[in-house]
């Protein structure tokens, strides 16, 4: 995907003079940097201080440890899969090389990479993922579990590989700042992890590859921060990097400056990033988890350095960890909104690790649960490592600066997300929050008053998901149309207008007019949005406890308008579709379940699955990957008449 000159007009005009002016100063800078790349300044006396506690090892639970070294053995053997991609190459890998697409990303200058030019590069996100380096801190986690060498001398042999291959500001691993921070705090956990090995001080303080690699990386993070529209995820990220690695190698005459600007930029940027009800401003859930692993990550290197932090910081991740708590459902598991690249901040568990589990694991051990926490009965390694290091809340000698929520919350208002509750672990998200984050949205899904249902866990009114950003825009823009959610579309447009992959250009603007999500026998919510020009969507949800019934009624006020009602069934969920009428059955833990959707009889009902042109009917578990699932559109037209009634019975 290349990106044309209307796109750049485009993403200009969400720029403000501040933006554009650093972004120009950015350039210049890229251009003096070709030919202008000074030293890393001489080491001597280097060590490495920022270890692990005697004893925090042992904690980690016996299960947790044979995961990591299942995964740790798969990854020995050359397997791990990205993205839905196998990979059998990894004992040892071509850092350049797409297994997807079967291209390798050119070398030269990094900022002369037409990295989003699939035809070109391939597809980037397989190519950065393994570059992360999360692989490698698993297997320098299974080496600090078991004592086996053999996965500290993988490691020591894939590092130095790496920086073989991929000088400073040569090739593709020098483009994106989330990738260089991301890798610095890998590097430094891996560091940690293999400190009881002969090799670790040869391969890291007492190497000058190394430290040269390490100067650069937090050379290029001071240089080249994200700006002002782009200042999501991709911000944190380089801050916590940034911030980890001048605390745990701070080796070099520029650490202190780094670490208190990375400081200063986490600590405003974690603020900015986040609500203050504790959910991410992005409204897009991974990256919910992914700020937090990234503040608590570098929270860690903090207090293992004793380096005094803001308070805010710690009361930001604190709020992120109550709200996460509040908003999953029977089976831990959070809403299912916006993008979703399943990106990880810190990684040394091995696959069946319940992340969200871990999360709330590791916010009992910092911040103490509360009564109402949904009880977490999962294992996982990173919990006592991070624990290990991150002094607990109640240690800090002060009252909290803010009240912690006496119940679980149901409603929040700044992020216009509300979870209706029933019985059966019915659980329903409806979605009345703003568009996005910042000026260009750009994880933001056309997806206002749409609603997310799931039946103890299970699925069954579902949010699609993402599966892909780069390289097939049609079905990047499926998975975040208006039509690609459970919401209603008219005239065939969406609610809010894309600019381009990661950019929107004009924002629905919703409200919530009624939110009741603890009402006595009935839950109820509603909600508008002014996305449809000339027209105004309305829809009410009401949840009755006593017959396990879920009302949608969608109203649009205007003039008479072609309409798209989409409900959009899990892959678990099989449908017989007559008339309006829809009997849903699926199969839980063996037990054989089943509910009815009336649809409003106004529409023309048809069932949809797997199809390509255009896309319609899937469902995205994971980033690229897609499986067939079954829609149910209803077309018809809306004159102000009369609303569109749908209900939900679940059956015993």
């Amino acid at each position: 995907m290349t990106m044309s000159a209307g796109w750049y007009l485009r993403r200009l005009s969400r720029m403000g003079p501040r933006e554009v002016a650093g972004r120009a100063g950015d350039t210049v800078r890229r251009r003096r940097w070709r030919s202008a790349q000074p030293d890393c300044p001489t080491v001597s006396g280097a060590r490495f201080t920022a270890v692990l506690l005697a004893g925090t090892v042992a904690a980690v639970p016996p299960d947790a440890a044979k995961r990591l070294v299942a995964e740790a053995d798969l990854l020995m053997a050359g397997h791990a899969e990205f993205f839905g991609a196998a990979r059998d190459d990894l004992t040892d890998p071509d850092w350049s090389y797409d297994p997807k697409t079967g291209r390798r990303a050119p070398s030269g200058y990094a900022f002369d990479v037409p990295y989003r030019n699939e035809s070109v590069a391939g597809d980037i996100k397989q190519i950065w993922e393994p570059s992360r380096h999360q692989y490698l801190t698993v297997l320098a986690a299974a080496y600090a579990v078991t004592g086996d060498e053999r996965y500290a001398e993988r490691v020591a042999k894939h590092l130095r590989s790496w920086w073989a291959a991929n000088p400073p500001l040569r090739g593709v691993h020098w483009i994106s700042g989330i990738e260089l921070g991301i890798r610095l705090l890998s590097w430094v956990w891996i560091r940690r992890l293999l400190d009881g090995w002969p090799g670790a001080a040869e391969l890291f303080e007492d190497n000058p590859v190394a430290l040269n690699q390490i100067w650069h990386h937090q050379r290029w993070l001071a240089a080249f921060p994200s700006r002002g529209s782009s200042a999501n995820n991709h911000v944190i990220a380089e801050a916590a990097g940034q911030f980890a690695a001048a605390c745990a190698f701070n080796w070099f005459p520029s650490s202190a400056r780094w670490r208190s600007d990375a400081l200063r930029s986490l600590e405003r940027q974690l603020r900015a990033n986040t609500f203050d009800s504790g959910l991410n401003r992005e409204l897009a859930t991974e990256y919910h988890g992914l700020v937090l692993e990234l503040g608590l990550a570098a929270l860690a290197e903090a207090d293992a350095a004793n380096v005094q932090v803001p308070e805010s910081l710690r009361l930001v991740l604190l709020r992120m960890t109550d709200a996460l708590a509040a908003v999953v459902d029977s089976r831990l598991r959070p809403p299912r909104q916006g993008d979703a690249d399943d990106g990880h901040g810190l990684v040394v568990d091995g696959a069946g690790t319940d992340r969200w589990a871990s999360l709330l694991a590791t916010g009992d051990a910092v911040f103490g649960r509360l009564e109402w926490w949904p009880a977490v009965t999962g294992t996982d390694v990173r919990t006592p490592l991070l624990a290990a290091l991150i002094r607990p809340y109640s240690d800090k000698g002060t009252a909290p600066a803010v009240t912690r929520p006496a119940s679980r919350p149901a409603h929040f208002a700044d992020a216009g997300l509300t979870i209706l509750r029933g019985p059966g672990e019915i659980w329903c998200r409806c979605d009345g929050g703003p568009h996005g984050f910042l000026s260009i949205a750009a994880h933001a899904h056309a997806d206002a008053l749409s609603v997310e249902v799931r039946h103890d866990g299970v699925d069954v009114l579902a949010d699609p998901g993402t599966y892909c950003y780069h390289g097939q825009p049609e079905w990047r823009q499926y998975f975040r149309s208006t039509l690609g959610h459970n919401t209603l579309r008219l005239d065939g447009s969406d609610q809010s207008v894309s600019g381009g992959p990661f950019l929107w250009t004009r924002h629905a603007r919703t409200r919530v007019l009624a939110a009741d999500p603890s009402g006595e026998g009935v839950a109820r919510w509603c909600a508008e949005h002014d996305g449809y020009q000339r027209s105004v969507h309305r829809r009410r949800v009401e949840l009755t406890a006593a017959s396990q019934e879920l009302r949608v009624v969608d109203e649009v006020r205007g003039p008479r308008r072609a309409v798209h009602l989409a409900f959009h069934l899990g892959p678990a969920i099989a449908a017989d579709l007559a008339d309006n009428r829809a009997v849903l059955t699926w199969t839980r833990d063996g037990e054989d379940r089943s509910a009815v959707l009336d649809l409003p009889g106004q529409l023309s009902w048809r069932a949809h699955r797997g199809e390509s042109d255009p896309p319609l009917g899937w469902y995205s578990a994971g980033f690229g990957r897609k499986e067939p699932t079954t829609t149910l559109v209803g077309t018809g037209f809306a004159d102000g008449a009369e609303g569109f009634t749908t209900v939900l019975r679940f059956r015993g």
